[in-house]
């Protein structure tokens, strides 16, 4: 699936198509997707102008004219392909199995001449109209955590977070109730860079007085960068992924721990191998010298 940066990566290839332009026309061709599409979806959609294209975790936010919201999701392989210009942008490979043609879901004609095409194989993802007043407290965002890449994530945040609890740190990390959008890709990577290991317990980044550590002050750090890296590289492109303008992501290549197992740790002087665990039926990836667990030693009696 997506993470963010990828989706954020495809935000940004959109942008230019489509804001400031109108939907011309609407072509759904089928009734759904992962759900149903909204009522009247194309007729609610035409002739409205996109103001504004954001992001929230792993979802693409169209702001419309109209006061709706046009929320939508990726899936595992859910893409976009835009046409503008009479030339084709294809996306690298995918385009060239002539199967997929028949996975073009939407089709948007835009008022500049533009042509997005949103094409789903496995059909995981969706789209919907939500009214924007109603964006928080809507059944996709209700109760969502923070944004990773927003200005309040922080060591005080990760600590009021993180309280007390004795949950796997990357299942803390994962938990979108917390930290909205974090993926098993990206928490791996800062985990490694932050020298943390995976099954530490989350509070362990709060202090005795309920203050941020070190490590939580530095994990907030670390978390920001690698995103933001794998954004300026154009996400990672694992199996599916290809961004809006056909080219390949490859923050992959600087992947320092992330599906090495068995290859030496890339930290100088480590001599450490990584290796893999399952939490939660996920592929954690971790060098056991460089992310050694915090051991609690025993006051004396």
């Amino acid at each position: 699936m997506p993470e963010l940066p990828e989706v954020e990566t495809v935000r940004r290839g959109l942008e230019p198509a489509m804001v400031g332009a109108r939907f011309k026309s609407v072509a759904q061709r089928r009734p759904d997707l992962r759900f149903p599409f909204p009522e009247r979806f194309a007729e609610r959609l035409n002739g409205q102008e996109i103001t504004a294209l954001g992001r929230r975790a792993k979802y693409l936010l169209a702001d419309l004219s109209s006061g709706e919201v046009l929320v939508m999701h990726l899936g595992m392989s859910g893409r976009f392909l835009v046409v503008q210009g009479g030339a084709e942008i294809r996306p690298g490979e995918f385009h060239f199995d002539p199967a997929l043609g028949a996975h073009d879901h939407v089709v948007f004609g835009l008022s500049n001449g533009a042509t997005v095409t949103y094409n789903d194989a496995r059909r995981f993802g969706f789209m919907d109209l939500v009214p924007r007043s109603d964006i928080e407290t809507c059944r996709h965002f209700k109760g969502m955590g923070i944004e990773p890449l927003g200005n309040e994530l922080s060591g005080e945040t990760i600590a009021r977070l993180f309280a007390g609890k004795r949950t796997p740190l990357k299942a803390a990390l994962l938990d979108q109730r917390l930290i909205a959008g974090l993926g098993n890709i990206y928490v791996s990577e800062a985990l490694f860079r932050t020298g943390l290991h995976p099954e530490a317990a989350a509070g362990s980044l709060v202090t005795a007085t309920g203050r941020p550590s070190e490590k939580a002050h530095r994990l907030a750090d670390v978390i920001r960068d690698v995103l933001n890296e794998a954004v300026i590289a154009g996400g990672s492109t694992l199996r599916d992924h290809a961004q809006v303008d056909g080219t390949l992501g490859y923050f992959q290549h600087r992947f320092r721990v992330y599906d090495r197992e068995g290859e030496a740790c890339v930290t100088p002087d480590c001599r450490g191998v990584v290796q893999r665990l399952v939490q939660s039926g996920r592929s954690t990836f971790y060098c056991p010298k460089c992310q050694r667990p915090r051991i609690k030693r025993k006051s004396a009696s």
